[in-house]
C-alpha cells in the first residue's frame, strides 16, 4: 500500500494566543509561515502522488507556502473537530468546564455542546485517510507517497487508530504544528513509520521560568501536546 504523510498546519494566531480555533478561519502567524517554509524544504525531494487537505484556511496556507506547485484537493473528512460552543474561547477558561476532564481522560464519550463527538471525528478522519490511501495505491502503485494536511486532534486520532489504540488513549500522542507523522497501511495492519517529526530539537529546550505558566496552559489544549486541537 501507499505511504501517507500527515502534516499538521503551521502555528496560527490562535495557537499563539492560547485560544481554541476549531473551525474558525484563523490564519498562520509569522512563526507558522516560517514553519511551513521549513517543512516545504524537507518535502521538496518527495514525489508526492497526491496532496489532500482540510478545507480550513490554516491548512491551505501551510500548503501554499510549503508546496506552492501542488494542487491540493480539499476533503471535509480531514477538517478539524467541531468544537461547537467552545470555539473561540481561551483554553484556560475551557479547562474549568465540567466537560474538560472528559475530553482529556475519556474522549470517546466527549460530545461538544452544539458540536461534534470526538468519536465521530475519529471515525470520519480515519475513513477519509484510508479511502485516499486505497485510491492512491490503485492509481499510482504500492510505492506511492502522498500527503494529507490536517489538524492536531485529527492526526492524533489517525495515529492512535494505526497503533491499535482506543480513542481514550489518543491524548498520549503529540502532533506539533508543522510536524509530520507517517503511516503505511497494509492488508493486515498499519505501520506507524514516524511520529511528530519536525526535524529539530529546539522545542525540547525547557522554557524560561516566566514562560512556563503560559506554556503549561498551551500544552493543556483540548488536543493535548503543543496546542493540539487548535
Amino acid at each position: 500500500m501507499a505511504t501517507v504523510l500527515l502534516l499538521r498546519h503551521g502555528r496560527t494566531t490562535a495557537n499563539a494566543s492560547g485560544g481554541l480555533a476549531g473551525r474558525q478561519p484563523v490564519e498562520l502567524d509569522d512563526t507558522g509561515r516560517a514553519q511551513a517554509a521549513r517543512v516545504g524544504e524537507r518535502l521538496r525531494e518527495l514525489p508526492l502522488a497526491a496532496v489532500v487537505t482540510s478545507p480550513l484556511i490554516r491548512c491551505r496556507q501551510t500548503l501554499q507556502v510549503a508546496l506552492p506547485q501542488a494542487e491540493p484537493v480539499a476533503d471535509d473528512g480531514l477538517i478539524e473537530c467541531g468544537y461547537g460552543d467552545w470555539e473561540g474561547r481561551p483554553l484556560k477558561e475551557l479547562a474549568k468546564e465540567p466537560l474538560w476532564p472528559v475530553v482529556q481522560q475519556h474522549p470517546s464519550a466527549a460530545v461538544f455542546p452544539n458540536g461534534e463527538a470526538m468519536a465521530d471525528m475519529s471515525a470520519r478522519a480515519v475513513a477519509a485517510v484510508r479511502a485516499w490511501d486505497a485510491k492512491v495505491t490503485a492509481e499510482h502503485g504500492p510505492e506511492a507517497v502522498w500527503l494529507a494536511c490536517s489538524h492536531g486532534d485529527v492526526i492524533k486520532a489517525i495515529a492512535a487508530d494505526a497503533l491499535g489504540l482506543h480513542l481514550d488513549q489518543f491524548q498520549r500522542i503529540v502532533a506539533d504544528p508543522a510536524s509530520i507523522t507517517v503511516i503505511r497501511y497494509t492488508p493486515t495492519r498499519p505501520f506507524l513509520v514516524r511520529l511528530n517529526e519536525t526535524g529539530e530539537l529546539g522545542s525540547l529546550v525547557p522554557p524560561k521560568t516566566q514562560d512556563r505558566e503560559k506554556a503549561a496552559e498551551s500544552d493543556a489544549a483540548v488536543g493535548g501536546g503543543a496546542g493540539g486541537g487548535v
